[in-house]
C-alpha cells in the first residue's frame, strides 16, 4: 500500500495526507510503506549536476506548476495560522540563471581552491562546476576567482565572496583574506581589468576597503542611477524586482503622499510618483537614495531612521495617503503596531518571510484593515525562500 504526496512542506519535504514525510518528493509522487518514492507527474529531472547536494537549491525536482503551488501554499498556510484568508494571485517566477547577487564560500584545501555554496545542513563546500540560478556573468567569474584566491587564501581557511551585478559590471567584496603589497595590488588590478570587474573590495575584519573602482559603482532603479554602497541589498533578480514594483504601484494607486519605510536604496521610493518620504536605518543606503533623488529632481525626503527603535507614530502615519513597508525577515511588528491605529487608507507590504508577514497582517486586520490580495514572487528559483507583496485597505 502506498500514499500520495499532496504538498511540499516549508523545508522542502513532500507530505502525504496522513502526515508522512519524504525528502525530495513532489506532489503526485507515491510513497510506499517502506519509504520509497515512486515518481509522479509533477517531478522533473533536476538540471544541475550538484543537486541535491548543493544547498543553493532545494526544489529542482519540482516542475513549475508544483513549485508555484509550493510558494502559494507557504503564504496561504502562514495566513491560515493567523485565521486570515486572502486572494493569493499566481506567483511571478524568475527564470533559471537570472539571480544577480550571491554570497559564495571559498576554501583552500588539498592544494586547490573550491568555490560554491555549502551543502544543505552542513559546512561542507560544493565546488561549483555549473550553476542554474546565477546569471552567466556571475558564474563566469567563479573560475577566474579560483586562480586569484590561490595567491591570497591560506590553507584550510575560508573566505566569503559577495557578488552583485552593478551598472558598470560585477561588484565583488571578499571577506577573510589579506592582500598587501605591490605584487598583490598588481594582481588585483590585472584580474579586474581582464574580467570586467566594476569594483573589488576586501574586508579583513575592519570593514570593506576598495582596491579597484575606476568609476563610481551604481545600480539603476526606476531608471535612476543610485550610488551603490558595499554589499548593498538588491532584489535577487531583475524580474523579481519588476514584479514587486508593479505590485506596489498597483497597491498605492494614485496616492499623492507616500511613505516608503525600510526603503533601502529606493527600489520602491524611486518608482513611485508624487511626494515620497523614505525611512531607512542603513546610513550608506539612505545617503545614496538622497543623492540619487536630488539629482533626478524627485520630490523625495530621505530620513536616516531606525524604524525598529523609532517607528513612525500613529499621528505621523496619518499624514500619508499610502504607506509602503519592506522590512527584513524579522518583519515590522513595532511599526505595524503604530500603523494599526492609523487612518492611512492604503498599505503596501513587501515581505521575504510569510510567517512574520502573517503575524503583522493579523495586527493590521485587528486594527481595522482588510487584506485585499497577495502577489507571490519566486525570485529565489528552486529554493524554499518566498517573497510577496500585499495590499491592505482601511
Amino acid at each position: 500500500m502506498s500514499d500520495t504526496i499532496v504538498r511540499v512542506a516549508a523545508r522542502g519535504d513532500g507530505i502525504t495526507a496522513n502526515g508522512r514525510h519524504a525528502a525530495l518528493a513532489a506532489p503526485g509522487d507515491m510513497l510506499t510503506e517502506e519509504g520509497a518514492v515512486i515518481p509522479g507527474p509533477h517531478r522533473q529531472a533536476p538540471p544541475c549536476r550538484h543537486f541535491p547536494t548543493c544547498g543553493g537549491c532545494q526544489l529542482q525536482h519540482l516542475d513549475d506548476e508544483s513549485y508555484a503551488r509550493f510558494i502559494s501554499d507557504r503564504i496561504a498556510g502562514a495566513l491560515e495560522a493567523q485565521g486570515l484568508i486572502a486572494d493569493i494571485r499566481p506567483p511571478a517566477l524568475s527564470a533559471p540563471r537570472t539571480r544577480r547577487r550571491a554570497a559564495l564560500q571559498a576554501e583552500a584545501k588539498g592544494g586547490r581552491i573550491r568555490i560554491g555554496f555549502s551543502e544543505g545542513s552542513s559546512h561542507a563546500l560544493v565546488d561549483l562546476q555549473e550553476c542554474w540560478i546565477l546569471t552567466p556573468a556571475l558564474f563566469g567569474l567563479v573560475a577566474p576567482l579560483r586562480a586569484l584566491l590561490a595567491r591570497f587564501l591560506k590553507t584550510n581557511r575560508r573566505a566569503r565572496l559577495h557578488l552583485t551585478e552593478a551598472d558598470q559590471g560585477i561588484d565583488l567584496l571578499i571577506e577573510g583574506i589579506e592582500a598587501e603589497g605591490l605584487a598583490a595590488a598588481e594582481a588585483i588590478t590585472a584580474f579586474c581589468q581582464r574580467h570586467g570587474v566594476a569594483r573589488l573590495s576586501i574586508d579583513n575584519g575592519l570593514g570593506p576597503e576598495t582596491r579597484w573602482e575606476p568609476e563610481p559603482v551604481t545600480i539603476t532603479l526606476a531608471g535612476i542611477p543610485v550610488p551603490m554602497p558595499h554589499n548593498s541589498f538588491l532584489q535577487a533578480t531583475r524580474e523579481g524586482e519588476a514584479a514587486l514594483v508593479a505590485a506596489v504601484r498597483e497597491a498605492v494607486g494614485q496616492a499623492g503622499t507616500i511613505a516608503d519605510l525600510f526603503s533601502g536604496l529606493g527600489t520602491f521610493a524611486l518608482a513611485l510618483s508624487g511626494r515620497v518620504y523614505a525611512g531607512e536605518a542603513a546610513r550608506d543606503a539612505i545617503l545614496s537614495l538622497k543623492a540619487a533623488g536630488a539629482r533626478a529632481g524627485r520630490m523625495l525626503f530621505a530620513d536616516h531612521r531606525d524604524l525598529f527603535r523609532r517607528p513612525l507614530t500613529t499621528a505621523e502615519c496619518d499624514r500619508f495617503d499610502a504607506i509602503v513597508l519592506d522590512p527584513p525577515r524579522a518583519g515590522a511588528r513595532e511599526q505595524v503596531q503604530q500603523l494599526a491605529g492609523a487612518r492611512t487608507p492604503v498599505i503596501a507590504y513587501v515581505s521575504c518571510n510569510p510567517g512574520t508577514f502573517a503575524r503583522d497582517a493579523d495586527i493590521l486586520c485587528k486594527g481595522g484593515y482588510t487584506l485585499e490580495w497577495v502577489q507571490p514572487v519566486g525570485q529565489f528559483r528552486w529554493s524554499t525562500h518566498v517573497e510577496l507583496a500585499a495590499r491592505f485597505v482601511r
